[in-house]
């Protein structure tokens, strides 16, 4: 099959985490756009409820690493269509050698574990109701060779939110629920203009929130469980290679000898 017709999304609710700026704040400018309800979480209130404001939407504060600030995003958001797993953050900057146990493993507790936390908290839900979405970000640094990483976390952390929503997609999408593990490409924000140089490859900020949107949108539910790369698989083109990606088993991570 091709990919199901786009459903409408006006009125949908979708929660955004780490929306308060970066490739979150774009994700939720554009799901706002399209006529979504949206719900902004992250740590800094400033933050979130200027970008709450700004597009009519509705501020959660608190930390994606804490099981009882999930719990209470989702108390209040009441019944979500679409879930956006966003928050990230880059880790330690120095060699190893000087990295501490508690920093490296923080990467892992908003990486993974928030990622975790917050489809745990969604799906039931979603489950009960037929049918949701959950867009995980992981990134190119899952598979990419080292060189430039900026912690020896980073890389390892979103090789599992992608394994993980692999396997979450799995199991769900034959009941209706469809995940997906997207990289947003080498876009500037805070957390990467700090390391990277100017004549990097960036990515265009709007990639990412075009391919969410296409996704929320059910148009490519065939593809879950992919690992979809928002500039090199704009929705323009993964919509003519739903039977492709599926026959090859393409934009999949494996091992091949």
């Amino acid at each position: 099959m091709s990919g199901s017709v786009p459903e409408t999304l006006d009125g949908r609710v979708a929660l955004v985490t780490g929306g308060g700026s970066g490739i979150g704040a774009n994700i939720a400018r554009e799901l706002a756009d399209q006529g979504m309800d949206v719900w902004v979480t992250g740590r800094t209130a400033e933050r979130v409820e200027r970008m709450a404001a700004e597009i009519g939407g509705h501020a959660l504060i608190g930390d994606v690493s804490q099981e009882d600030d999930v719990a209470g995003w989702f108390e209040q958001a009441g019944t979500v269509d679409l879930l956006a797993n966003n928050a990230g953050v880059s880790g330690p900057m120095g060699a190893f050698e000087e990295e501490e146990p508690a920093s490296w493993w923080r990467v892992f507790e908003i990486n993974v574990l928030g990622v975790f936390l917050c489809c745990h908290a969604a799906v039931p839900a979603m489950l009960a109701r037929g049918g949701g979405r959950i867009v995980n970000v992981a990134s190119g640094a899952a598979y990419l060779p080292g060189g430039g990483m900026p912690s020896t976390a980073y890389g390892p952390s979103k090789a599992a939110v992608h394994r993980f929503s692999e396997l979450l997609a799995a199991q769900l999408a034959p009941r209706g629920v469809f995940v997906f593990s997207i990289s947003p490409g080498l876009v500037r924000t805070g957390l990467t203009e700090s390391h990277i140089g100017d004549d990097a490859p960036w990515t265009p900020p709007e990639c990412a929130p075009r391919l969410v949107l296409a996704l929320a949108s059910g148009e490519l539910d065939a593809l879950a469980g992919r690992y979809l790369h928002a500039e090199h698989d704009p929705p323009e083109t993964l919509r003519g290679r739903v039977e492709e990606i599926e026959a090859g088993d393409l934009n999949a991570i494996r091992l091949r000898r």
